[in-house]
């Protein structure tokens, strides 16, 4: 996957998630931490250069297990 489209997915879940974290008042706070957490995973790895395909997929699965916390 080219960086473009990296960057592209990063800032579209980002801005999601922030969204959803700002606009739901009903969320515990486990929720926001977990939420909050997947933002700032995101926001590292938007900055990271250099990553292998490898070190991507380890960072997003990362990610997507904080939102799935999130959701269950």
């Amino acid at each position: 996957m080219s960086r473009l489209k990296r960057l592209q997915s990063i800032d579209s879940l980002r801005n999601v998630l922030v969204s959803i974290a700002t606009n739901q008042c009903s969320l515990s706070e486990n929720e926001i931490n977990y939420l909050n957490d997947a933002i700032a995973k995101l926001n590292r790895l938007r900055t990271k250069k250099g990553l292998t395909d490898k070190h991507y997929k380890s960072e997003i699965t990362d990610i997507v297990s904080l939102i799935t916390k999130f959701l269950i």
